[in-house]
């Protein structure tokens, strides 16, 4: 059996390659995030229907509170998970589903429901929160 030596400088530079390639492929940074809504405060009406958003602060860039179904709620972060380093905020689309982030970021979409990425050159879906329905109070955290 014939043992194979690499150079070092191969090795290298196929890390530098690879760190090259994923330096895309970021996690958001993490950012603590524990907080209740009421929702019958008048502010978090929209929150009352099925398929109905709120964008609120926290989180890294920012959050988005879905109403899913009566009992199901998805809350995410804004902050893209295309070039993370560029702090690029996802939008929700007039069609009430579509995420995406600016034309001068990726154009990548995400599916509000889940996070997941639609299309674009993002791969990884978006940070998802916890939540905790206990009506009319929603707890958001990490």
């Amino acid at each position: 059996m014939k043992h194979f030596k690499i150079p070092v400088i191969v090795v290298g530079a196929f890390l530098l390659i690879q760190s090259t390639c994923d330096q895309n492929n970021q996690n958001i940074p993490y950012v603590p995030v524990n907080f209740d809504i009421n929702l019958n405060l008048p502010a978090y009406n929209p929150l009352n229907y099925p398929g109905e958003h709120l964008i609120l602060q926290g989180g890294s860039q920012g959050i988005i509170v879905y109403r899913y179904t009566m009992d199901e709620f998805v809350v995410l972060d804004r902050h893209a998970t295309f070039d993370v380093a560029l702090n690029c905020k996802v939008n929700v689309e007039s069609d009430g589903i579509t995420l995406s982030d600016a034309d001068d970021c990726s154009e990548s979409q995400w599916l509000i429901l889940d996070g997941s990425v639609m299309q674009g050159p993002a791969t990884l879906s978006l940070h998802r929160y916890r939540t905790n329905w206990n009506p009319p109070i929603l707890q958001i955290y990490n």
